[in-house]
């Protein structure tokens, strides 16, 4: 009698118990249908199901990545582009997450593809290119929107890459020289203007100093060619001249 105690012991822990035994990580979740109802989410650790008579499927709760593959849009102001981005998103309820739909990560990759179609045809290529994280914002509300009743939350919707024709790259290229040309004449001629301003103040100053155009004159000759074996001829005007003789009279009277 006892010997078939035992064997029907050892029977149940190799025939019900063990098959039944499951682990689940530290990072997933087990949603358990009994008989085909769900009965409830087992946390991580060790856990049993009846055999036959309950299943389980593990949903893994870390953030995920998908990516979006190029699409085809056409902007506001209907200029074609191919725009790839990639979706971070993680499952906060895992029961929603296997009973409400079949392939979430599926799922989202569509309705992100979507997404970025839809606000892509509301937006300008100037504000696509210049404010390209708030349009990645855009998409994420609406795909988040659409999930959340997934039991899934969209992190985040990065866009990776926006190609556009070779006929538009040419014509923005040639925007940005002449806008670096435009630059480059303002620049220059407000060195200008501040270089003629600073030169009216010196002849001013030369004006009223006594000799001091003169001396100007003889530093400008000076400059003009410092090889001494060359020599170069000036008609000085009277001015200049009268000037000269001014000096040379007060370097007399102080000796």
């Amino acid at each position: 009698m006892g010997y078939v105690i035992l064997i029907v012991i050892l029977a149940l822990i190799f025939v019900v118990i063990l098959p039944g035994l499951r682990v689940i990580n530290q990072y997933q979740r087990g949603v358990v249908l009994t008989l085909g109802k769900y009965t409830g989410t087992r946390n991580p650790g060790l856990t049993w199901l009846f055999p036959v008579v309950q299943m389980m499927s593990k949903v893994d709760l870390r953030v995920s990545t998908i990516d979006i593959p190029q699409q085809e849009a056409i902007t506001k102001d209907n200029v074609p582009v191919g725009i790839n981005g990639v979706v971070y998103f993680r499952v906060e309820k895992a029961e929603l997450a296997i009973l409400e739909i079949q392939n979430y990560s599926l799922a989202v990759s569509q309705y992100a593809q979507a997404a970025l179609r839809d606000v892509i045809g509301s937006v300008e290529l100037d504000s696509l290119l210049a404010e390209r994280d708030q349009v990645a914002d855009e998409i994420k509300k609406i795909v988040d929107e659409a999930t959340k009743s997934w039991g899934i939350n969209i992190n985040s919707i990065k866009i990776q890459d926006i190609e556009l024709p070779a006929d538009m790259k040419r014509v923005m290229a040639k925007q940005a020289e002449s806008e670096r040309e435009r630059r480059a004449v303002i620049i220059r001629a407000q060195g200008e203007l501040k270089a003629s301003e600073d030169l009216s103040l010196a002849a001013k100053n030369l004006a009223v100093a006594p000799g001091g155009l003169t001396l100007r004159t003889l530093k400008t000759i000076e400059s003009i060619n410092p090889d001494p074996s060359k020599t170069v001829i000036f008609a000085l005007p009277v001015e200049v001249m009268d000037g000269i003789k001014s000096i040379a009279q007060n370097i007399n009277i102080k000796k």
